[in-house]
């Protein structure tokens, strides 16, 4: 039978690593890396398309096999830090009278990236208490374009509301244009256009590489669809990726998160991928990864994405060494100083070799140190070093590497720290490492109100192997290895979903208001190709913005249909329910189409109290954990419909809290968390419009018990 292949490109900083994937069959069929290519004239597309091929020609895949290509990208980061923009022409607009503040709120000036880096603008005002005249818009986007404007922002107080000036503004432009209404639905014109203004300066370096990207790929006759990762953990089209490339920020981790969710069925713990230069570090919250507004260079922005903190130390990390002890391990790296690890080298190699101090780059400071053998080669002692040094890392794993070697280096080491044992020199690294990594996550379990008792680490990233099962023995907590951790981001790629995420500014959401929201988010989903039974729908309100959020998600829709989709027998979800809440005696509780469900009784007790739960978890038939609560009630079909009402006032008595509690509901073709209605008349309300609109017989409704 014709394979159905996915293929996933991660561009890393330093390398871009590509997979081959049989999801049907759940098969890796090959991996490939080639270094990323910052410097071509290409620029990364270039690495992206040298991978691909890599892996085509490597494991014979033929071209009518791939289903999906899908790649992330560090362009945008690099081009906002490199100052790698083009000008940009802001049209703000408004009625006369507003026209003072209008003006304030988006002549941006120019707007600060990084040291001497700026995105340079200039600006118009037209006024919309009148109708716009062609001829007027014609010469405002002339003049901005005689001041060096290459990309246009079009900016409307209240565009959000009403964005057919903007439209019609954006119709009549002859140089890419970009919009506040695109992006986001809330309110807040100057950070709307400080966002539409930053997409805007990376768009035209954006549409090159997606042209290229996709004239290569045509060009080896593959006529598969072209996605793009988002920063929020979702895939897009190519045609979204030319048009909004600020949705790509932090794109690479969120490949990495969920790369490890298709495998780590994690409640709540801490993703960790450690790279060669550097740790990102993500929450993950009944079930899924945490988002928050995007911040880009100190500048608040209306864009979503994964909440990823970063730490300056890895696998690849070097040594600092001052006053004849270790100060530091980072943020340098082997890699951006060009040298070997110790423990990839022969041992011979570091026959009466000495430990000296280097600079890794211009402008470091010298109290990095390295080893220089009797040839003058410099070779680096790292954290992976001083893992294999300590039997630390399986003969299988991607870490793993000369033990001899490594034991020699840290012996080097530890007699210029006047120290014994090389075992003790290469603890003080590994301590030094993971202390500044949990100096990270402890506020973030703070942050997001953890469960100590539930915390897990899940391990990513070539070294994974070198740091997270160190660090979850100081925490006392359990952890997790990613299979194929090394290339979890290019896996992450390859299997993403759909994710369209919609906010409104609205004061108080009301059912009608959500029931559009919903249907709108519904749409956007299906159109970039999710499969529709697949869509999962959540609703959020944020009570001190104002802010209405509908978010759609889906599995990517594409030919090979439902006969060939590997679909989850009954003992298959049972057992990835088993391993989510970490309870044998699950029992089912839907009979579902499209969805399996479960729950269990878990009893803790504190002191001489017992302490009760029902944990409930949804998966869909293909595998994909939709929905998981740690305590719960379900209630199905006409016993939802007549006990509802009574039930959410019980909840809210007991819980003795002003607002409505969570609510969820399946109706086996969609599942709608109603946790933006504070209200518990408009919870009712919303629900029984739902309701009505459905088959009793496959409605099941989920609510939160605390």
């Amino acid at each position: 039978m014709t394979r159905k292949i996915r293929i996933g490109i991660d561009v890393g900083g330093t390398f871009t690593k590509a997979v081959a994937l049989d999801l049907i069959n759940a098969k890796l069929i090959g991996k490939a890396t080639v270094p990323t290519t910052h410097d071509s004239d290409q620029g990364v597309a270039k690495g992206i398309i040298m991978a691909l091929k890599d892996l085509i020609y490597n494991f014979n895949i033929d071209r009518s096999e791939i289903e999906l290509i899908s790649h992330s990208t560090t362009q945008a980061v690099n081009a906002l830090l490199e100052g790698d923009t083009v000008k940009v022409g802001i049209i703000g607009m408004g009625v006369g009278l507003e026209k003072s503040n209008v003006i304030k709120r988006t002549n941006l000036k120019n707007v600060k990236l990084s040291l001497n880096k700026y995105l340079y603008t200039c600006h118009r005002f037209l006024d919309t208490s009148k109708y716009l005249e062609k001829d007027e818009v014609l010469n405002v986007i002339s003049a901005l374009k005689n001041e060096g404007a290459e990309v246009l922002v079009v900016s409307e107080a209240y565009g959000v509301d009403d964005p057919s000036n903007e439209q019609y503004v954006m119709s009549n432009s002859d140089i890419p244009t970009t919009a506040g209404h695109e992006l986001t639905g809330i309110y807040g014109l100057e950070i709307r256009t400080l966002t539409a203004a930053i997409n805007a300066g990376i768009m035209p370096k954006s549409i090159n590489t997606a042209k290229y990207v996709e004239s290569v790929v045509r060009s080896e006759r593959i006529t598969c669809p072209i996605m793009i990762m988002k920063g929020d953990g979702g895939v897009t089209d190519i045609e979204t990726f030319k048009k909004k490339p600020i949705l790509t920020i932090l794109s690479g981790p969120a490949a990495s998160v969920a790369g490890a969710l298709l495998h780590s069925h994690v409640l709540q713990g801490i993703f960790i991928e450690v790279g060669g230069t550097s740790t990102n570090i993500s929450i993950i919250k009944n079930g899924k990864p945490e988002i928050r507004y995007v911040t880009i260079m100190e500048h608040p922005t209306c864009i979503r994405s994964l909440d990823v903190r970063v730490a300056g130390v890895a696998g690849g990390s070097l040594i600092r060494f001052s006053d004849k002890k270790l100060i530091d391990v980072g943020p340098r790296s082997a890699h951006i100083a060009g040298l070997e690890y110790s423990c990839f080298v022969r041992a011979d190699e570091l026959e009466d070799a000495t430990v000296i101090n280097f600079k890794p780059t211009n402008g470091d400071p010298d109290d990095y140190i390295c080893i220089q053998t009797t040839s003058q080669k410099l070779i680096a002692i790292t954290n992976t070093c001083a893992a294999n040094a300590l039997g630390l890392i399986n003969e299988n794993d991607y870490a793993y590497g000369n033990k001899e070697a490594a034991i020699k280096a840290l012996s080097l080491l530890a007699k210029k720290m006047r120290i014994q044992d090389y075992k003790e020199a290469a603890k003080i690294i590994l301590n030094h490492s993971v202390k500044k990594i949990i100096h990270i996550i402890e506020p973030m379990i703070k942050q997001y109100e953890l469960n100590s008792e539930q915390i897990s680490l899940i391990g990513g990233g070539g070294g994974a192997s070198v740091l997270v099962p160190y660090m979850a023995k100081q925490l006392a907590v359990p952890f997790e290895l990613v299979e194929n951790a090394e290339v979890v981001s290019s896996i992450g790629v390859a299997a993403a979903m759909i994710y369209e995420e919609i906010e409104k500014t609205i004061n108080e959401p009301n059912p009608d208001e959500v029931s559009f929201l919903i249907e709108e988010a519904k749409s956007k989903a299906l159109k970039k190709g999710a499969l529709p039974e697949s869509i999962s729908i959540q609703t959020e309100y944020v009570t001190e913005r104002s802010i209405l959020r509908a978010i759609a998600s889906g599995n990517v829709e594409l030919d090979i249909g439902k006969k060939n989709r590997k679909e989850l027998s009954l003992e298959e979800a049972r057992n990835i329910a088993i391993d989510a809440l970490g309870n044998k005696d699950v029992k089912q509780i839907l009979k579902m189409e499209n969805y399996f469900g479960f729950t269990c009784e878990i009893v803790k007790k504190h002191f001489f109290i017992k302490e009760k739960k029902t944990p409930v978890i949804v998966i869909d038939k293909f595998g994909k954990i939709r929905l998981m609560l740690e305590n719960a009630y379900v209630i199905f079909g006409q016993t939802a419909l007549n006990n509802i009402e009574s039930l959410i006032y019980e909840i809210k008595n007991e819980t003795k809290k002003d607002l409505a509690p969570q609510v969820h509901f399946l109706d086996d073709i969609k599942i709608i968390d109603f946790s933006s209605l504070n209200s518990v008349e408009h919870l009712i309300n919303a629900i029984k419009n739902e309701l009505d609109k459905s088959d009793m017989e496959n409605v099941t409704i989920i609510i939160r018990k605390n």
